[in-house]
């Protein structure tokens, strides 16, 4: 996590403007409609249709009803959020909903769109879900109401007793994926497979490598030859099947292992009584519906299925290096019927562009919530990972989707401890000059570029951007290190996984292109001039700014009109002290090697700077921890670019600008620093005393303003 911090908005400025950035971003605006429900089947092509509370009882609730519209824009989109939540479906629907399609089953394998996914934009992917070994095509129903808000969703139906063989089902997908492709070329098509549909995604990726596909495979079947179901397949020549007794086992693999599941949950401080009821829920869900299982799979079907498993797996690994598509693996830690762990390590390595995330708490059948837990979402998993767009590419811009209230929440929950531990005061200036508490002082309306000092390690991300996020609903644009987005190899640095909740929040990798559309698109943006360098300082650098001397961000403001707010944060100081530095770990060999190891994993920034600013190699020093102080940011009055831009173009009246934001950010701290000494809570005990006394929900007083 401390890695993690330190390298997230690490600005390169001499990156960030490129003399070829010229072209205007594209302004379509992405606004999710009411589309009529829409079937497709493999003849038929389907065409697109066209807050006053605490501090903490904030967090708590995350949005309060206010009367103006703002707040109350908020309001009612979180109450439509929570009533998805309520609408969502279950596993017990896929079990009902299986048996009316099991019951009217007929015909070949053919396409069908879920009724609760059909609110999407008209410029959304398309998204092709090719089911398991149970061939319905329900798979994704517990996450249909969030997939259908951002997709448009075909699912794959395969009869019970129809008898296309894998390589049929190979040619079925690929006339639809070519067909939309010809209609729609610039829109991805997603492919979303799970144990056998993640072979045939696989093998139509390798057959089509020049189409856009984005491969989300779960818990593929390319390593049946190692599975425990394998030995079945003899066995169900001989074996009677008037009770299912082979299915049961099978289940039992699916769910994984209940009781450790429960007790894995239990250390993880969730309560028993709702631990073991989810589980038994689920269990006796599953027992409940041994008829539909057993009229899903009977004998003849079963065995079909699992020789398909066979054949499928050899299919695909034979044509693995054909596969060019963007590929994310999802992979359950407790899947007791395939070694989903080792194999999407295998895929991770054999595949050119391709991602993993690791679920260790989950059993087989991850999409359907199955003994595991119940907060899995697929549409966050995919957003994390940096895998949606809507084009040929990316657009870290315009394929934004801002965090959800109950996104947000999961990811304040896992990170509350710095929150709690350094209990931030925030600052801010209203237009008249005035120095208020809280966020007040903060313009609505954007653009807005934030300019600031970058603590050790990036401590001050999290409550810095979660306070933004919890008083006015505002997602800062982090300008961060492409560290985040991209590595050039395997080796010391964290996995990409690891700052997911980044890209989740907002952060964009440093370019001029994407500071020019944040700007374009009234963003709020945060910028650290200082970068990896500020963040990675010295000992006896603290509060120190390490600025370039090139100042082209103000140029850029003014285009678009910006406002700049200089803002300045301390307390690092109170959380930890630097003890082994750069400069000493560079006299040991072994740690020079591995600082050179890990700065060759990434891609170089400030190449054409001199001096500190210049040194961005990557390492963690050596830190002292203290009994944690408390955090303070302060936001200068905002400085106004409209109407300055032709002023600005002079270089010396520009920089004279850069030099200011400078000393603004620089007299910020030293405002902090002073009046930091007046608060008598500044040390953990007393804001403990405090809470006790007063309630753990209540706002610690700070000194007086």
């Amino acid at each position: 996590m401390a890695m993690a911090s330190a390298s997230i908005f690490s600005a390169d400025l001499s990156t960030l403007f490129r003399p070829d950035m010229t072209s205007a971003p594209d302004k379509t605006k992405w606004s999710p409609i009411l589309k009529p429900l829409a079937a497709s089947t493999e003849q038929r092509a389907r065409s697109s249709t066209a807050r006053t509370k605490t501090a903490r009882e904030r967090r708590n609730s995350f949005v309060e009803k206010k009367s103006s519209s703002e707040e109350g824009a908020r309001f009612r989109g979180v109450k439509v959020e929570e009533e998805r939540e309520r609408d969502r479906k279950s596993l017990r629907d896929y079990f009902v909903e299986a048996k009316d399609m099991i019951r009217s089953d007929g015909g070949p394998p053919r396409w069908f769109s879920p009724l609760e996914c059909r609110s999407h934009s008209p410029d959304s992917p398309l998204l092709l879900f090719l089911p398991g070994m149970d061939g319905v095509g329900l798979g994704l129903i517990t996450q249909h109401q969030r997939l259908g808000q951002i997709f448009d969703i075909w699912c794959l139906h395969i009869p019970v007793k129809d008898g296309t063989s894998f390589t049929g089902l190979v040619k079925l997908v690929e006339r639809t994926v070519r067909s939309e492709n010809y209609r729609l070329p610039n829109r991805p098509i997603y492919l979303v497979g799970e144990s056998l549909g993640a072979c045939i995604a696989l093998a139509v990726a390798a057959n089509n490598p020049d189409i856009n596909l984005v491969l989300i495979l779960a818990n593929p079947a390319t390593s049946f030859s190692k599975s425990q179901l394998q030995p079945l397949i003899p066995l169900l020549e001989f074996i009677p099947y008037q009770v299912p007794l082979i299915l049961v086992s099978v289940l039992s693999l699916m769910e994984g292992d209940p009781l450790r599941m429960t007790v894995d949950k239990l250390v993880k401080g969730l309560p028993l009584q709702t631990t073991v009821g989810d589980q038994s829920r689920d269990l006796v869900t599953v027992s409940s519906y041994l008829p539909v299982i057993t009229d899903m799979l009977p004998k003849e079907t079963l065995r079909w299925k699992l020789e398909m498993l066979k054949s499928a797996s050899a299919y695909a690994n034979s044509r693995l290096h054909a596969v060019k598509a963007q590929t994310l693996i999802l992979s359950s830690g407790k899947d007791q019927l395939l070694p989903s762990g080792e194999e999407g390590e295998r895929l991770r390595l054999a595949l050119p562009q391709c991602q993993i995330r690791r679920f260790n708490d989950s059993g087989h059948a991850l999409f359907l919530l199955l003994c595991q837990e119940d907060d899995f979402d697929l549409v966050t998993v995919i957003k994390g990972a940096g895998f949606y767009r809507r084009g040929k590419y990316l657009d870290y811009v315009s394929d934004f989707i801002p965090p959800t209230p109950s996104e947000f929440k999961k990811i304040f929950k896992s990170n509350r401890w710095i929150y709690l531990a350094t209990a931030p005061v925030m600052l801010s200036t209203s237009v008249n000059g005035k120095i208020v508490r809280g966020l007040a002082g903060i313009p609505s309306e954007g653009p807005i570029l934030f300019v600031g000092y970058h603590m050790l390690l990036g401590l001050e991300l999290f409550p810095l951007v979660s306070q933004f996020m919890i008083e006015r609903n505002i997602v800062l644009r982090g300008i961060a290190h492409p560290m985040m987005f991209k590595k050039l190899k395997d080796g010391k640095l964290p996995e990409l996984s690891q700052y997911d909740t980044y890209r989740i929040m907002g952060a964009v990798p440093v370019s001029g292109t994407n500071f020019y559309k944040l700007l374009s698109s009234k963003s709020h943006v945060l910028l650290y001039p200082g970068g990896m360098r500020e963040a990675l300082h010295r000992k006896g650098e603290e509060y120190k700014l390490f600025w370039p001397e090139r100042s082209e961000f103000i140029r850029m403001a003014a285009r678009f009109g910006a406002k700049i707010i200089p803002f300045g944060a301390v307390g690092e100081d109170d959380i930890g002290q630097v003890v082994f530095d750069y400069d000493d770990l560079m006299k040991i060999p072994y740690f020079r090697n591995e600082i050179n190891e890990m700065t060759s994993e990434v891609i170089n920034l400030r190449t054409d700077a001199s001096g500190e600013v210049a040194n961005q190699d990557v390492h963690l020093p050596g830190i002292l921890p203290k009994v944690p102080g408390r955090f303070y940011f302060y936001f200068g009055k905002p400085i106004e670019t409209e109407g300055r831009k032709q002023e600005l173009r002079d270089r010396k009246k520009c920089h004279e600008l850069y030099l200011e934001v400078k000393s603004e950010v620089e007299n910020c701290l030293s405002y902090l620093k002073e009046k930091r000494e007046s608060d008598p809570y500044r040390n953990l005990l007393p804001r403990l005393i405090y809470q006790a006394t007063h309630g753990f929900t209540s706002e610690v007083p700070t000194f007086e303003l």
